[in-house]
């Protein structure tokens, strides 16, 4: 596989870029050219009204991203798997689910951790934060729709893995402890996260455990998705944490790997969220010969990054501080065409320069229909961090 690069000089701004500091009269003029905002819904999807662009204007994305075609809230486009990730620390999630829940198939809100407490006892963490009523809600509006937390392996040392490993009695606790909770809370199932915890070592014992538990909740009648790292390291040729081999002895077992296709790039270097070409090369390495794309949800980022050529620095960004940004710099968004993303470069007063890699209806268009080419589902982190519009295309 070809190493894949950027070609991005992310800190190259251009000539042109305004000073930072304004006189009098500029701050007049900016003041009057607050950018417009539309507050109400649409009549047409933004396919319809042709907003699905490479070459974007900021002025645009401020003006329509709130204007999402309620008619056609309920319609699907994207006919694969959609998994949605909700956190409660960005509660705009909880209302995209009740407001577009048809077009998921399952949502998973971060929740809940499992904590070994003792020899053969468990305990779930993050019950408070459960939500029955909006549960229901969500069913209520999308019939067929499954609702699984994510579980997290908090606070586990390495002997408490290599105890359950070496247990079948552990493994049985455990996998009853979680049935028991998903009974009581109503869940459906619960998306796993815990693949990247060892490493790369205790390989085979995480298999066993999947196997042992996923088994004991389908059993039960309840779903296992598990999140696994990208097959291909970020910026290299190198095979992840979660290879081939592993993805051939669990896919008969779970239900869905949610791929975790993102974060490619870091302060160290920053660079794209997510290069289409990098995407392609995860699911290809894991399933070269097609036979189990359905139950992979290729990773989508509804929230970018923003990177500062002070210190090496990055942050994420999330969809209202990409509003500030574009309403406050009013940059020229670019282009780049081998990894399918926009992004824009600024320049603080006092902050120096800085470069910021945020999705767009572009970006997540071509992802869509490359998870439709590779017959894959999609998997989106998270509902709360992107734009109300960019519903309209799933």
């Amino acid at each position: 596989m070809r190493c894949i690069c950027t070609g991005l000089l992310v800190f190259a701004l251009a000539s042109q870029m305004a000073d930072a500091t304004l006189s009098k009269t500029d701050t007049k003029k900016t003041a009057s050219k607050i950018p417009e905002e539309k507050t109400h819904h649409s009549d047409k999807t933004v396919q319809d009204r042709g907003l699905v662009v490479t070459d974007l204007k900021a002025k645009d994305i401020i003006l329509e991203h709130k204007s999402y075609c309620a008619k056609k809230a309920k319609d699907r486009y994207f006919l694969g798997d959609v998994l949605g990730y909700i956190t409660p620390w960005n509660s705009h999630g909880y209302d995209i689910a009740k407001i577009f829940g048809n077009k998921f198939t399952t949502i998973s809100p971060v929740w809940l951790q499992v904590k070994r407490k003792g020899k053969e006892k468990f305990q779930i963490l993050g019950l408070h934060d459960v939500d029955q009523g909006w549960m229901k809600d969500v069913k209520k509006n999308a019939k067929n729709i499954k609702i699984v937390p994510r579980v997290l392996f908090e606070g586990w040392t390495y002997q408490d893995f290599e105890s359950v490993f070496g247990s079948e009695d552990e493994i049985e606790e455990l996998s009853s402890t979680m049935i028991q909770v998903a009974k009581s809370e109503n869940f459906d199932g619960f998306v796993v996260e815990v693949w990247s915890q060892l490493g790369n070592q205790k390989r085979t014992g995480l298999i066993h455990l999947l196997t042992h538990l996923s088994e004991a909740l389908h059993q039960a009648r309840f779903q296992l998705i598990l999140v696994i790292p990208p097959a291909v390291m970020p910026g290299t040729n190198q095979l992840g944490m979660f290879t081939k081999k592993e993805f051939d002895q669990l896919a008969p077992i779970v239900d869905s790997f949610s791929l975790m296709t993102y974060d490619y790039s870091a302060p160290q270097r920053p660079g794209p969220n997510s290069p289409l070409p990098w995407m392609r090369a995860c699911v290809q390495m894991l399933d070269p010969e097609s036979k189990w794309r359905s139950k992979i949800l290729l990773g989508l980022n509804f929230y970018g990054m923003d990177y500062s050529a002070l210190g090496a620095s990055g942050e994420p960004v999330i969809g209202n501080r990409y509003i500030d940004i574009l309403k406050e710099y009013k940059p020229k968004l670019i282009w780049d065409e081998q990894i399918a993303e926009h992004y824009f470069e600024y320049k603080k007063s006092k902050g120096g320069k800085h470069a910021a890699f945020y999705p767009t209806l572009k970006s997540i268009q071509l992802r869509l229909e490359l998870a439709k080419e590779l017959g894959t589902g999609i998997a989106i982190w998270e509902l709360g961090q992107g734009l109300d519009y960019f519903y309209d295309l799933l």
